[in-house]
């Protein structure tokens, strides 16, 4: 990203070098500055995962020849379901005439966490299948993950709706290094078969 400069001011910001000058390509970066043109540093402090937070607004500044991006600071995304309000705060319905909710973070977490149980119960859905048809036990190995599935989805969610902040809800999902180098999270994992 480049950034071109006028009277100490970032006027323009774009990818390309040839937005600026179709000369601007062929330049080094002393004929760049000489033109006002700047490669954009970027200031990510402030950035945070956009799963959890609503990013702030970039913005540019110019000073000691560098321009920088910078961005406002992250504020969470709702935690619990909000009911959708148009701009003049009033309620907005469906074609049937229900509110219309807007999932929070704990219900689009749930759900995908439920998404996962169900993908993994798939594969072994077939043994439920063959047994409701034609009676054939299923192995004791299979029923005891289908089961092992369920609880971890179970106690998922319930870590997921405990967390009280969105900062703890972010911290279920963060892995970090422990002992012998692997890595976990606190909202653990799903059982393999």
């Amino acid at each position: 990203m480049y950034a071109k400069v006028e009277n100490n001011k970032v006027v323009k910001v774009n990818s390309s070098l040839a937005s600026f000058s179709k000369a601007a390509p062929a330049w080094d970066a002393a004929q760049r500055a000489a033109n006002g043109i700047y490669e954009v540093e970027y200031n990510t402090a402030n950035l945070k995962d956009e799963r959890f937070y609503i990013n702030g607004a970039e913005s540019f500044t110019f000073a000691n020849d560098k321009v920088i991006a910078s961005y406002a600071p992250a504020v969470g995304k709702s935690l619990v379901d909000i009911n959708a309000v148009d701009e003049d705060n009033q309620p907005v319905l469906d074609d049937e005439g229900k509110q219309i909710v807007v999932p929070g973070l704990k219900t689009i977490e749930k759900k995908q966490i439920k998404a996962q149980a169900a993908g993994l119960l798939q594969s072994t859905d077939w043994y439920v299948v063959r047994k409701a048809e034609t009676g054939t036990e299923i192995p004791a190995e299979v029923t005891a993950y289908r089961t092992a599935v369920r609880a971890k989805s179970n106690e998922m969610e319930v870590a997921i709706d405990g967390a009280a902040s969105v900062e703890a809800l972010e911290a279920l999902f963060n892995y970090t290094k422990g002992a012998n180098d692997v890595s976990s999270r606190p909202l653990g994992e799903f059982p393999k078969l």
